[in-house]
């Protein structure tokens, strides 16, 4: 089934992570298309009670379309550590604690890992676009992955990025998320994945001709 196509002049991000919205900001800035924030439009966070990233993606982008009366985009991404069975992954953010401190969130993660030699991991994204607009079920949703493989270094290296990234080193490379330009990180990230199959499907001809 063909995806929709993107054709209206604004969209919601639907984060108050301001890293993530930046980072989604800067991925979506050759189309012609104004990103506004769900924290600026003083948007609540719905709780995610979805059991998948899928799952916690979709919720997230049907809360913020439907208030707003406005499409509006969610990401849902986390880290899966092989060893840890796919931990913490939807529950990446909150193994930072009440406050996201994601300096505890790593050691949390390294502390997991004593004893362990596999030190493979993955980064997942997963973004849903929703439309609030009428149709079967009152909306339209699009839903995308992108992953990257890669390893966990400790201790954490570089202030770039936010997360996680100090500590994921993607396969082939040397440096870690946290050390890499936006750019460098931006062409081969689990959400640059996501966005390139995204803008693939829905965007299609909505690039800006750099006016």
């Amino acid at each position: 089934m063909t995806a929709r196509i993107f054709t209206e002049p604004r969209l919601v991000i639907a984060s108050h992570n301001e890293g993530k919205v930046r980072e989604i900001g800067e991925l979506l800035a050759p189309f012609a298309v104004e990103v506004v924030s769900a924290a600026t439009l003083g948007l609540d966070e719905p709780e995610e009670t979805g059991a998948t990233f899928i799952e916690n993606a979709a919720l997230k982008a049907r809360a913020a379309a439907s208030v707003a009366g406005l499409p509006a985009l969610a990401d849902d991404s986390g880290l899966a550590v092989t060893a840890l069975g796919g931990d913490p992954g939807i529950y990446s953010a909150r193994w930072g604690g009440p406050e996201k401190d994601f300096g505890v969130a790593m050691q949390k993660v390294e502390t997991a890992l004593t004893g362990s030699g596999d030190r493979r991991a993955a980064f997942i994204c997963v973004l849903a676009l929703c439309w609030p607009d009428s149709g079967p079920g009152g909306e339209h949703m699009e839903v995308f992955e992108g992953r990257v493989e890669g390893t966990l270094v400790w201790p954490p290296r570089g202030d770039q990025g936010f997360g996680y990234d100090p500590m994921f080193v993607p396969t082939g490379g040397t440096l870690t998320f946290g050390e890499m330009e936006p750019t460098a990180k931006h062409a081969i990230s689990h959400r640059a994945d996501a966005f390139a199959k995204l803008t693939a499907a829905c965007f299609s001809g909505a690039a800006s001709d750099g006016d």
